[in-house]
């Protein structure tokens, strides 16, 4: 089992930034890989980012590449989805998720709303 706990969500301008953080218990977190999804209302849950155990291997919707890093400290427990350029279509309520032991994501956090307002 897994246990996520997502923070660093908020209100803010258009272009600006924040950094999200997940918080992870449980199994050992270098063990498995971890992603970011979001639900704006009215849509489906879609991907965003998602980072291999090591660090090193990382994914991203192509709306998002050049505009947030996804990255992880495994001293910490914790991943972060680092947010630049923010556009009022990225607002929607941000998760975090672990995978189980078949690297599909089985673990989910409450999730942490951003909002970007124009």
């Amino acid at each position: 089992q897994v246990q996520l706990v997502e923070s660093g969500g908020g209100l803010v301008q258009a272009g600006g930034s924040l950094r999200l953080s997940c918080a992870a218990s449980g199994r050992t977190f270098s063990s498995y890989g971890m992603g970011w999804f979001r639900q704006a209302p009215g849509k489906e849950r879609e991907f965003v980012a998602r980072i291999r155990r090591s660090g090193v291997i990382t994914y991203y919707l192509d709306s998002v590449k050049g505009r947030f890093t996804i990255s992880r400290d495994n001293a910490k427990n914790t991943v972060y989805l680092q947010m630049n350029s923010l556009k009022p279509e990225d607002t929607a309520v941000y998760y975090c998720a672990a995978e189980g032991v078949t690297a599909t994501f089985d673990y989910w956090g409450q999730g942490t709303q951003v909002t970007v307002s124009s």
